[in-house]
C-alpha cells in the first residue's frame, strides 16, 4: 500500500486538491490521509460544486486540522510523501519556519524531517519578495515547489484541461502513473 498525505489550505484553487484526491482514489494501491484547513473548507464551498463531506469521502482517512495526535503527526507513521494543494502563503510560511501550529503544518514538518517528498502547490499572484524568500526557504529545506502554472503545448480547451495538467504534474512528482495530459514529445 502506498500512503500519501494530502493537505488542502485556504488558497484559491480548491479544485486542484479535489482532482488530486479523485485521481489517487482510482488506484487501489494508494491510501490517502487528508487534512483540510478552515480556509479550504470555505473555498471548497465557494469555488466548487463539492461539499466538504464529499471531499473528505474521497480520502481513505480524514483528520480535523486540530488533531495534533493523529498518525500523520509522527515520523514513525510511514508515508511515501505529502502534497499541500492548494498551498496558501500562510501555510507556506508556517512550513518554511517549522511553525507546527496545526496538524497540516506538523505533518509537513514531519515529512521534511524524515526526508520524504513534500510537494507544495502555492496559489498566489503576484508574488512579493517575502513570498519568494519563503519559497526559497522551503526548497532549501527539501520541499518541491510545483505551482499551478498554465501550459499550452498540450492545447488545452477547457479549464478542466488546465486543472488536469497541474494534477498530472503533481502525480508525476509522487511517481503515480497518470494520463491526465498530453506529454511533450518534441517537434
Amino acid at each position: 500500500m502506498r500512503r500519501f498525505v494530502v493537505g488542502m489550505t485556504g488558497a484559491s484553487g480548491a479544485i486542484l486538491g479535489v482532482r488530486l484526491l479523485e485521481e489517487l482514489k482510482k488506484d487501489p494501491e494508494v491510501e490517502t490521509h487528508l487534512i483540510i484547513s478552515a480556509g479550504a473548507e470555505i473555498n471548497i464551498a465557494l469555488e466548487t460544486t463539492y461539499t466538504v463531506d464529499e471531499v473528505r469521502a474521497l480520502a481513505d482517512l480524514s483528520y480535523p486540522i486540530e488533531e495534533i495526535a493523529a498518525a500523520v503527526a509522527s515520523g514513525s507513521f510511514q508515508v511515501e510523501g505529502m502534497v499541500v494543494v492548494p498551498c496558501s502563503m500562510k501555510a507556506l510560511s508556517a512550513i518554511a519556519n517549522s511553525y507546527n501550529a496545526d496538524l497540516l503544518t506538523r505533518a509537513a514538518d514531519v515529512t521534511l524531517k524524515e526526508g520524504r517528498p513534500l510537494i507544495l502547490c502555492p496559489r498566489e499572484t503576484p508574488l512579493h519578495r517575502g513570498h519568494l524568500k519563503l519559497l526559497l526557504e522551503v526548497a532549501e529545506n527539501g520541499a518541491r515547489v510545483i505551482p499551478p502554472m498554465m501550459a499550452f503545448y498540450h492545447k488545452p480547451k477547457t479549464l478542466e484541461d488546465m486543472v488536469d495538467h497541474t494534477v498530472g504534474r503533481l502525480l508525476d512528482a509522487l511517481k503515480v502513473e497518470n494520463n491526465l495530459f498530453k506529454r511533450w514529445e518534441g517537434r
